[in-house]
């Protein structure tokens, strides 16, 4: 027979209350009593009842994490900080993917609901206008938050980036390094790529360049579609010196087509990506990046869930955006 917070409570000599915000890792407990129940806890190989816990306190102590791929380490990056944000507060993070599919992401959501999820945090793929999934969690009274991608209309907290910012960044670093001619892989047909293209032609504008057609290009998501563009890119004439790339993936696809063709970096092309993923210093050209404060963005988006669930109020969205920061390195650092 498995051992119980009273068994706990009678060998210490402590109320059963006392070890439940121990065990629960709430209310103001003093560090050795907390450490002699933790002991106690592990010498008897006690486990919490979640079912017995959730009945009581009817929360099933589980969030729900959609997320449009796994593969990207910002979606990697969010994960790991939303699970261990969450974690001190007894939850645990149930994660999902749909691909970038809006019916899968509705379908993977109607499943985390059956699963009475405490909350959600949504990195949607839904397109613009369509708030026929976010209508279904607001009428299960489940709080979620949206996180990366915004969509307009739904009542819900939301947790992203200036990606307006990111374009004008990235283009103004470019031609304050000496490019005068600057091109743009853009993203897939969702918010942020739009908002960062927006963000490439106001920079161009405001220091007096004129945007052209064919220096936009698609280049995906991913290093295999950003190889592709800046193929594409490659043949234009004249040929950019620049290239503001979508995110970091697909810099580094687009790295990967300047080098195959002889050309170096960033003497003859320069090229900044967005993301500042953990492995963009280390790359045979360190990839000059924007930094979109990817673990504050999970942290950020945790808290704000758990105070949403917490709240026995309704409570009014927020919308927190972060600020960008330039990080450079050797893909555009051009000697003087």
């Amino acid at each position: 027979m498995s051992a119980t917070m009273m068994d706990i409570a009678r060998d210490l000599k402590v109320s059963v209350v006392t070890v439940s915000k121990v065990l629960r890792n709430q209310g103001r407990i003093s560090e050795a009593t907390r450490k002699r129940v933790l002991r106690r806890a592990k010498q008897l190989n006690y486990q919490m009842n979640w079912v017995a816990r959730s009945l009581v306190t009817r929360r099933t102590y589980t969030i729900g994490l959609l997320l449009p791929e796994f593969t990207h380490s910002f979606f990697a990056e969010v994960a790991r900080t939303v699970a261990e944000t969450v974690r001190p507060h007894g939850y645990h993070v149930v994660i999902s993917c749909f691909e970038e599919d809006p019916e899968q992401e509705a379908s993977e959501a109607t499943a985390m609901l059956a699963r009475q999820v405490d909350g959600l945090i949504i990195a949607t793929s839904q397109p613009p206008r369509r708030l026929d999934l976010f209508k279904r969690i607001q009428e299960r009274k489940v709080p979620y938050v949206l996180i990366d991608r915004l969509i307009a209309g739904a009542r819900a907290c939301f947790v992203g980036v200036d990606n307006h910012a990111i374009g004008e960044l990235a283009t103004e670093h470019l031609i304050d390094r000496g490019c005068g001619c600057v091109a743009h892989l853009r993203g897939p047909e969702v918010g942020i790529a739009t908002e960062r293209l927006e963000g490439y032609r106001r920079a161009l504008a405001r220091r007096g360049f004129r945007t052209e057609s064919r220096y936009v290009v698609a280049g995906g998501h991913a290093d295999d579609t950003g190889y592709t563009g800046m193929r594409q890119l490659l043949k234009v004439c004249p040929m950019p010196d620049g290239v503001f790339c979508y995110n970091d993936p697909v810099a580094i696809g687009a790295i990967k087509a300047i080098l195959e063709a002889g050309l170096k970096l960033p003497q003859d092309i320069s090229v900044v990506g967005a993301g500042n993923i953990h492995y963009s210093d280390v790359l045979a050209v360190p990839l000059t990046t924007v930094d979109q404060g990817t673990c504050r963005m999970g942290v950020l988006a945790a808290e704000l869930l758990l105070e949403r669930i917490a709240s026995k109020q309704s409570m009014k969205t927020r919308k927190i955006m972060i600020t960008p920061t330039l990080v450079e390195r050797e893909s555009t650092r051009r000697e003087a």
